[in-house]
């Protein structure tokens, strides 16, 4: 396998152009506007580990790559006019030719180990959604998008299938995005023209995974999707209705403190029942007059 590892982080240097005040010069001639980029990369490429490593130092300018020093062949080597005339004047440098090749090993083959520990054995498996959505094209009017996410290290496969067949027309990819965690994310497009019962499925294969990851979806037609809809939609609103019928019932059957008739009204408040309730709240038993005296009341 294939691993490339930053030699060091990219350098990158702004150039601003500065007049030129020449004591011949009456006036001063026009400044070019605008910032040039110039920037330094350096990669470290291992197969099977560090079986073999090749170093790459690239040299850009306003993004164009100008010159390059490869270990592989051991010396620079110009793609532009400019790129030619820096390779011969570091190729005539014996030394520092040296100190570059060297670093295949002082730099390239000693950072592997650093980071083999946590880094190259570092596994995250990939989270996979389906999802359809409306392009507007003709005549695939519906597109599937197939959401992959947060899966380390970068290389994955994907794909599409249809009832089981890989599909390869109208399949559009985004770049290999980096979510700055350390993990990837990419998305995988279909252009279909769906009909009822067609089932489609996409398909990770990822060095994380025990097997390949495949995440359905099958089409539905329109009517069975509004038939479907109703009867979600019924029997959400018979829920609420059982819930709204249970609180009902459950509050017309609590039970209420009895008051005696013999209470007198504030008693009777303390309870919760007022006095225009007091003759209903009684229970309905004949009460017998006697020559004792009631708490609260006189004799006969």
């Amino acid at each position: 396998s294939l691993v490339c590892l930053p030699y060091a982080p990219p350098v990158s240097v702004t150039v601003t152009p500065l007049p030129r005040h020449g004591p011949a010069s009456r006036f001063p001639p026009p400044t070019p506007t605008g910032r040039f980029l110039l920037q330094f990369k350096f990669d470290c490429h291992y197969t099977n580990g560090t079986e073999r490593v090749r170093l790459l130092v690239r040299n850009l300018y306003d993004r164009q790559q100008f010159v390059q020093f490869d270990s592989d062949l051991g010396v620079y080597v110009g793609e532009t006019e400019v790129g030619r005339r820096w390779a011969e004047g570091w190729n005539k440098n014996q030394a520092h030719l040296a100190a570059r090749r060297a670093e295949v090993d002082t730099v390239c083959r000693h950072n592997y180990g650093v980071v083999e520990r946590f880094l190259i054995h570092r596994r995250v498996q990939p989270k996979v959604r389906v999802s359809p959505t409306k392009s507007g094209s003709q005549p695939h009017p519906h597109l599937l998008v197939c959401s992959v996410t947060g899966f380390y290290p970068s290389g994955i496969e994907i794909k599409w299938l249809k009832n089981g067949q890989e599909q390869t027309a109208g399949v559009v990819s985004t770049e290999l995005l980096q979510n700055g965690d350390w993990t990837f994310q990419i998305l995988v497009m279909l252009e279909m023209s769906p009909r009822r019962g067609d089932v489609y499925t996409c398909q990770v294969e990822h060095i994380s995974l025990r097997g390949p990851l495949a995440v359905h979806w099958e089409a539905q037609s329109d009517s069975a999707r509004s038939k479907m809809l109703t009867g979600v939609g019924g029997f959400v609103l018979g829920l609420i209705f059982l819930a709204a019928w249970g609180a009902r019932g459950a509050a017309a059957s609590a039970p209420r403190p009895l008051t005696p008739a013999w209470l007198s009204p504030w008693a009777a408040g303390q309870w919760g029942v007022g006095p225009a309730e007091e003759e209903s709240a009684a229970p309905s038993v004949p009460v017998q007059a006697d020559s004792r005296a009631a708490p609260g009341g006189r004799g006969s």
